[in-house]
């Protein structure tokens, strides 16, 4: 299965905000769209990428007072990306070897997409099942 396949029928909503947002403001709108992570825009080019991860890290080391910061103060800047024609498997992998959650899905340094760690579990059970129904209808009809 391909990244492409998965945001076919996921969608290729991305919620996205600017480097010069406060770190208030993406807090309340992670919590409002009820995401894991948000992906940085500047202009049209990934900036970053935002999780709730990095929101508790920056109160965490320096109180309310951070929530007026810009997310830039604490975005990940090193992006890791999907692309379009990779595998499941290679970006479970990937994230994790690399402990994230998150890829925006990139192709040309255009943004197409985001999935999620999640999405993907998802998708491999789907195969896993359907490999599973296949074997047994084999089995049953001998």
């Amino acid at each position: 299965m391909l990244v492409s396949q998965i945001l076919k029928t996921k969608g290729d909503l991305v919620f996205t905000v600017t480097p010069n947002d406060t770190v208030a403001a993406v807090a309340a709108l992670l919590h409002a769209r009820r995401v894991g992570a948000l992906v940085v825009l500047d202009g049209d080019r990934v900036a970053g990428i935002v999780s709730e991860r990095d929101i508790v890290r920056i109160v965490a080391e320096g109180g309310a007072a951070n929530l007026t910061q810009p997310v830039a103060s604490c975005m990940t800047r090193d992006v890791l990306y999907a692309e379009p024609g990779e595998t499941i498997d290679s970006l479970l992998a990937r994230m994790t070897d690399r402990r994230v959650r998150h890829l925006p899905v990139c192709k040309d340094d255009r943004l197409l997409g985001i999935v999620s760690i999640g999405d993907l579990v998802k998708w491999k059970i789907s195969e896993v099942e359907a490999e599973a129904d296949n074997l047994k209808a084999y089995i049953a009809t001998g």
